[in-house]
């Protein structure tokens, strides 16, 4: 797993989590009020099928939370990750 802290980029709405070789991966929102509405994540494909889109977006859960926002859960998986989890189910909308 990667040990880096993520990012959370508000001019840019995205938490982006830096990855080996210079690569990142990252969770775009749009916002309304105090609510973010998750709409895309992105992982290179090379660290696809590694954990790394499981990490980005359990972190950028964290983040926000930390941060005071809630969040709804608009793409399919960050919706999913949320939804197998007894911690995020309870705070992340989907």
């Amino acid at each position: 797993m990667n040990d880096k802290e993520i990012k959370h980029d508000t001019e840019n709405k995205q938490f982006i989590l830096e990855l080996e070789n210079d690569q990142i991966a990252t969770v775009s929102y749009t916002l309304e009020g105090r609510t973010m509405h998750l709409v895309y994540s992105e992982v290179p494909p090379v660290f696809l099928g590694q954990g790394v889109g499981k990490e980005l977006v359990e972190k950028t859960f964290e983040k926000l939370t930390n941060e005071g926002f809630e969040a709804i859960a608009v793409c399919s998986y960050i919706r999913a990750i949320a939804m197998r989890s007894p911690k995020w189910s309870e705070i992340i909308s989907v």
